[in-house]
């Protein structure tokens, strides 16, 4: 389970600007912040089954995910967390990667994916469960989104919380620059939990009341289980990127952090990249 939410073109010095938080078991095996596959896409990796929540490429092109809540699930799929990799790897754009994976959809347990290219200002969600009219592949427009783990823009109400606190938070930024570690902390953190009447009742109560905070820490049977790292990834009008994480080392029980900036490139390959890394905190928040 994730949450994220995001700016797309509609801030006059970020085309984009993203904060997700993704949860999942603490002893999951899980590879912090870095560059991979030849130096070319930069993310974090899960350490069980090689994929990542999140990603991005040197050339502009960014993907994430979030899991569908749902009851049941298939036995043998494929791995949700290829797909963000997949599209980085790829030489298509948004649309085109994004109609190719409808044709092999069936085969993932549900998913909601968001592909972007900067370069091209071209933004895409792609889900395999759809509601009502909802089409598998949907241009996604300029504006202020959240992705929990039902539709794009679902008002769940952490999603409608945190979407609220984000805009209001923009506005005291004005049109200025936008600090990611300062809304991380303000926006992120936040552990407000539903009430049980705005539950969405796909799981049994107790359980979806502890999913429902945006920062999530729960002992469950089979662990515990909750926030393993915060995200901000921010494209500035010049193309520069800023990757900030700050990811928990469940075998050290300690937050550490860390930024990578990069300029897209749309040419050659350049090796760009500024990493910062700051001392581990043994706070969970």
């Amino acid at each position: 389970m994730c949450i994220a939410a995001f700016l797309w073109q509609t801030h006059p010095l970020y085309p984009f600007f993203l904060l997700l938080n993704r949860d999942e078991y603490h002893t999951r095996p899980t590879e912090p912040l870095a560059w991979w596959n030849g130096d070319e896409i930069l993310g974090g990796k899960d350490g069980l089954a090689g994929g990542t929540w999140l990603a991005c490429a040197r050339d502009g092109k960014i993907a994430f995910l979030t899991n569908v809540r749902e009851l049941t699930s298939l036995p043998q799929s494929k791995t949700r967390g290829d797909l963000p990799l997949r599209f980085l790897k790829s030489k298509k754009n948004p649309v085109e990667f994004g109609e190719e994976l409808v044709k092999e959809a069936d085969h993932y347990n549900g998913f909601n994916l968001i592909l972007a290219d900067i370069c091209s200002k071209t933004m895409v969600y792609v889900t395999n469960r759809l509601k009502n009219d909802q089409k598998y592949v949907t241009i996604v427009l300029p504006g202020i989104h959240v992705l929990s783990n039902a539709s794009l823009d679902t008002p769940w109400p952490k999603a409608q919380r945190l979407g609220d606190n984000l805009k209001e938070l923009l506005n005291t930024y004005n049109d200025g620059e936008l600090p990611p570690k300062e809304i991380v902390e303000k926006l992120m953190t936040n552990t407000i939990k539903d009430d049980y009447s705005l539950l969405p009742g796909l799981y049994p109560r107790e359980k979806e009341y502890h999913l429902s905070s945006i920062f999530v820490d729960v002992v469950s049977p089979l662990g515990r289980y909750g926030t393993r790292s915060t995200s901000a990834l921010a494209v500035k009008s010049n193309e520069e990127v800023s990757f900030y994480e700050k990811s928990f080392d469940s075998e050290n029980e300690e937050w550490n952090e860390r930024t990578v900036t990069f300029h897209i490139n749309r040419g050659e390959k350049s090796n760009n990249s500024k990493v910062t890394q700051v001392q581990p905190s043994p706070h969970l928040q």
